[in-house]
């Protein structure tokens, strides 16, 4: 029997086994969003001064160890290309499963420490966090990579997103059933639920990670085997030849003249921050503009939606990027985004079904958005080695300099946003009772349904003026952005042609 499992799970496409990658991050990662705020201040009784003190190293920790990480992984295929030097060789894809193989199950043990006290609670809020976020850096970070070193083809490339995208809407099923088990009160429940997580998620990595090790070697033995050959046969030139190894500050100067990375992370750079900001005040907008209009499985219901339609919507831009390209449907999305926007605006906070679905559809396109950017940052990999003649595509470092730079957006939407809602209305959320400390509390009731229609139409204003903002600002750096079209069918060509320079000239025997 088990015998007969293992033969299943070793035909299984190769884009099926890495999406399911996806599956066994989204699991735990969805759990951790959701609850490790909740559980250190209402289980474990986290003091405000740890709190900020644990988020501010973890803000710092969190933009640092993506590029940081990405050096460390890629050093090594740092250096000018001369012509005949091998370009790329299996080794690179199996240093990535190595590093998946070792890092998922740490991932999940990392998981596994918020929930359990086993030491003062801002201590172990300061060190759960580094230590997981160190943990997932290293899954991600490997995991993009691959998207990049395991095909060439946008054809390939979307499909392998594709499972990824199916895998993850499946993972963040375990949102719904972790509200069966959550409960501050006797937490025992939840921890076993948390187990059974982790367990599931640090096994799902050593056998995905398995199995593509063993389907990458036994495809690719034969064509291996005679590029080694191919390769022992080679001419070596010294003289002309001379590999030369690049700094991190090389590595930085050559970013800089990266014209398509400078514009692609300009704009990436926005769309972190209005993903977060939808999230973040998503519970605001509900409360302050729907609260009295929907019923409270209905607001359930739009912030389940947000979380799962984003990726099975995603499934559908994906079949529209290997019709028209990635860079025509994320322009698409950013006019979509405007469009709706504008609508929204025009029609008031009064039409209550219309502000349903803005509020849902804002969040599941932006977060749709999210997820096809990868693909972008993939063809950036390409450029990156052509027009600096590497001898291997940095995949994962130049991933990390993307989130390096993209990471901010993340603190600036929770600061901008907070900031826009005080100065127009005098709302602070960070107060514990901020309603009554605007305006008089005598009478309460009153003076509640008096702030009310102010802070209603603050709520609105930022709900429609930030993502029309958002969207502008996006499509102006998008336009700027030219690694589409006949370039990128360029690029890819010559990366494809790189492959194989190498092996052209050889001893004749």
């Amino acid at each position: 029997m088990a015998s007969q499992l293992l033969a299943c799970l070793s035909s299984l496409p190769i884009a099926v086994v890495y999406g399911s990658l996806s599956l066994f991050i989204s699991i735990l990662h969805n759990v951790f969003l959701l609850y490790y705020v909740d559980t250190f201040v209402s289980v474990y009784k986290i003091d405000k001064l740890s709190f900020w003190i644990g988020e501010t190293v973890f803000l710092i920790w969190n933009s640092l160890n993506d590029p940081l990480f990405g050096w460390l992984s890629d050093r090594a295929f740092l250096s000018t290309q001369q012509s005949g030097i091998e370009i790329s060789s299996p080794e690179v894809v199996l240093k990535r499963l190595k590093a998946l193989n070792r890092n998922g199950p740490l991932f999940a043990l990392s998981f596994l420490a918020f929930w359990i006290a086993w030491a003062h609670p801002g201590l172990q809020f300061l060190i759960c966090l580094c230590l997981y976020d160190s943990f997932l850096t290293m899954v991600d970070l490997n995991q993009n990579a691959l998207l990049a070193d395991l095909a060439v083809s946008a054809k390939d490339r979307t499909g392998l997103n594709f499972y990824s995208s199916l895998f993850s809407a499946i993972g963040s099923l375990s949102v719904f059933m972790s509200y069966a088990v959550w409960n501050k009160e006797d937490f025992f429940s939840f921890r076993i639920f948390c187990v059974a997580l982790a367990l599931a998620s640090g096994v799902g990595f050593t056998m995905a990670t398995w199995l593509l090790r063993q389907r990458f070697q036994s495809d690719g033995r034969v064509k291996w085997d005679e590029r080694a050959a191919l390769k022992e046969l080679y001419v070596d030139k010294p003289s002309v030849q001379q590999e030369k190894r690049i700094t991190l500050a090389d590595y930085l100067k050559q970013l800089s003249r990266h014209r398509n990375f400078l514009w692609f992370v300009s704009m990436n750079l926005i769309q972190v921050f209005h993903c977060h900001f939808n999230s973040n005040f998503f519970p605001l907008f509900l409360e302050h503009l729907l609260s009295d209009r929907i019923s409270l499985s209905m607001g359930s219901f739009l912030l389940g939606v947000s979380y799962v339609a984003p990726h099975l919507n995603n499934l559908y831009f994906l079949s529209l990027c290997r019709r028209w390209g990635v860079y025509a449907v994320v322009r698409g999305l950013f006019f979509l985004k405007l469009l709706l926007s504008v609508i929204m605006l025009l029609a008031g906070p009064d039409w209550m079904y219309l502000l349903c679905f803005f509020i849902a559809s804002n969040r599941v396109f932006t977060e749709g958005t999210c997820k096809l950017l990868n693909l972008v940052v993939t063809d950036l990999v390409d450029e990156d080695l052509v027009l600096n003649q590497r001898q291997q595509a940095a995949s994962a470092l130049l991933f990390g300099m993307v989130a390096l730079v993209t990471k901010p957006g993340q603190t600036f939407a929770p600061l901008i946003g907070t900031w826009l809602l005080c100065a127009y209305t005098g709302y602070d959320i960070f107060q514990r009772d901020p309603l009554n400390k605007v305006v008089s509390a005598q009478p309460k009731l009153a003076s509640n349904v008096a702030w009310e229609p102010t802070l209603r139409q603050g709520c609105f204003y930022l709900l429609v003026f930030v993502p029309i903002t958002c969207a502008l600002l996006q499509l102006f750096s998008w336009s700027q952005f030219n690694l589409h079209g006949r370039r990128l069918q360029m690029v890819k060509s010559q990366r494809q042609n790189l492959t194989e320079n190498w092996s052209q000239e050889i001893k004749t025997i």
